[in-house]
């Protein structure tokens, strides 16, 4: 698991789009911290923190300490907004919870196995279908990342979600199906050749039927 980022934020005064506007020409982020059964609190971030949070890997989907004048809390950041152009963050939603509060996130897969697969040896492709998986767990223990092994795949072989080794206390969220994460394709320069030769072969039956045609135009 990774380590928890370490948010210092301050409380707003003024709140709505006024207040949000504010906080911006300053230099800071506009947040907004609810749920665990208290009041909703505007609060703002230093625009560098959310920054160096956002590359590191340790605001979207994960679980962040939030800190306001030596008193610490946590919360899982729920959503970013983003300007449309700049692709800056405009503004966080942060819920309050426990490190054993079941939250439901999104996980990044990781493809191991993929030097002793044989589909790819034999000349076939990855085709990632999911590139992360919801799953419910406690939100102090939310996985880096979730390994995908291709070890025993063979070209036409798909892996779905079921065949994961889920970590202990993570389980995925979508139970009614059993979604495909990976499939090994065969090599698109393969498929391309055999439709090739079908075309190649359409025309050449298609240039015999002008032919006889033509042979029973000039018996007429």
């Amino acid at each position: 698991m990774s380590k928890k980022t370490v948010l210092e934020v301050e409380v707003r005064e003024r709140t709505g789009r006024g207040g949000a506007r504010a906080s911006r020409r300053a230099g800071l982020v506009p947040a907004v911290l609810y749920g665990g059964g208290e009041d909703a609190v505007a609060i703002s971030l230093k625009e560098n923190q959310v920054l160096k949070a956002l590359n590191s890997g340790g605001l979207i989907g994960s679980m962040v300490r939030i800190s306001h004048k030596g008193e610490q809390q946590s919360a899982i950041t729920k959503d970013v907004q983003f300007h449309p152009v700049k692709a800056m963050p405009q503004h966080i939603d942060f819920y309050r919870v426990k490190s054993d509060t079941i939250i439901t996130v999104e996980v990044s897969i990781n493809i191991v196995g993929d030097e002793e697969c044989p589909g790819l040896a034999k000349g076939g492709n990855i085709n990632v279908v999911r590139h992360a998986i919801e799953v419910n767990c406690p939100a102090g223990a939310i996985p880096d990342a979730l390994d995908v092994d291709i070890s025993e795949l063979e070209i036409g072989d798909s892996l779905h979600e079921s065949e994961i080794k889920f970590p202990e206390g993570v389980k995925p969220a979508i139970t009614d199906r059993d979604p495909t994460v990976v499939t090994i394709a065969a090599a698109r320069v393969e498929v391309e050749v055999e439709e090739e030769d079908v075309v190649e072969g359409a025309e050449g039956e298609a240039a015999e039927g002008e032919g006889e045609e033509g042979e029973t135009e000039d018996e007429s």
